[in-house]
């Protein structure tokens, strides 16, 4: 308890999945986390958790793809808590599954703005508002899929890849001008969801019990990853004890990239 003491964290996705187990988490050791997402039924829900547990967080909807909706977003943090300390670049969308001969550029281009365009302008926003608290870190959720190809998915592998790249060019500008922020990407491996279970039922080539079957079947430690143990290696980067980290991936795979 209390590794996050006296600072302030922003977590964008944070209504469900690995945005509202970070939220928990980071709360927990004593952040205050501002929470966004468009969903604002149930990113209040998550924000109404913490508080009942005796912790301080608040939400904001967000549409991650706006720069106006980022400038209300960081202004309102820095009023209602004084800076920021710790960036989550958590929110997404899953890929429409589509060759890409027969992907809408328009579907092409709502991926890549929610997935990268999103962590570009947290990163812009964040090292503007780090700098003056004397330092930060972010962590930009990025995938396997960040990491490896698959098909159908060009658009969420090209966005996930961005996101690795973006976060080496940040963390490198930030060391280079001294800022003492560190900027780092996690990969998580399927991780049992509410966007991975709403891919899986939507696809068409199999049950969503067989295709749960066959991501299973992956990860050779034998099973799909759950959002808290997402949560708990972004709790570490956000953390002291990764001060001599930066420009890193952390893969959190069950194994998935090893072969």
């Amino acid at each position: 308890m209390g590794r996050l003491d006296g600072k302030v964290a922003l977590v964008t996705g944070a209504a469900k999945g690995i945005g509202a187990a970070t939220a928990e988490l980071l709360a927990r050791e004593g952040a205050k986390v501002m929470c966004t997402d468009v969903d604002e039924t149930e990113g209040q829900k998550v924000v109404d958790a913490i508080q009942d547990a005796g912790h301080t967080a608040s939400f904001m909807t967000h549409d991650v793809t706006s720069e106006e909706a980022w400038e209300k977003v960081a202004g309102e943090t820095q009023r209602s808590f004084g800076g920021l300390h710790v960036l989550v670049n958590n929110a997404g969308i899953a890929p429409e599954g589509i060759p890409i001969e027969d992907l809408p550029f328009e579907s092409w281009k709502r991926t890549l703005a929610v997935d990268l365009d999103s962590v570009f302008l947290g990163c812009k926003y964040a090292i503007r508002l780090m700098k003056e608290c004397g330092g930060g870190s972010i962590i930009n959720i990025s995938s396997i899929m960040g990491l490896v190809g698959t098909p159908r998915s060009s658009d969420y592998n090209a966005a996930k890849g961005g996101v690795r790249l973006l976060t080496k060019v940040a963390a490198l500008e930030c060391a280079e001008a001294g800022y003492n922020i560190r900027v780092n990407s996690v990969h998580p491996g399927y991780i049992d969801t509410p966007l991975v279970r709403g891919v899986v039922e939507r696809s068409e080539e199999a049950s969503a019990n067989e295709l749960m079957g066959m991501l299973t079947m992956l990860h050779p430690i034998g099973r799909l990853g759950t959002a808290k143990e997402i949560g708990q290696a972004i709790l570490f980067l956000a953390s002291d004890e990764s001060s001599f980290v930066t420009g890193a991936e952390l893969v959190v795979d069950g194994g998935y990239t090893a072969r």
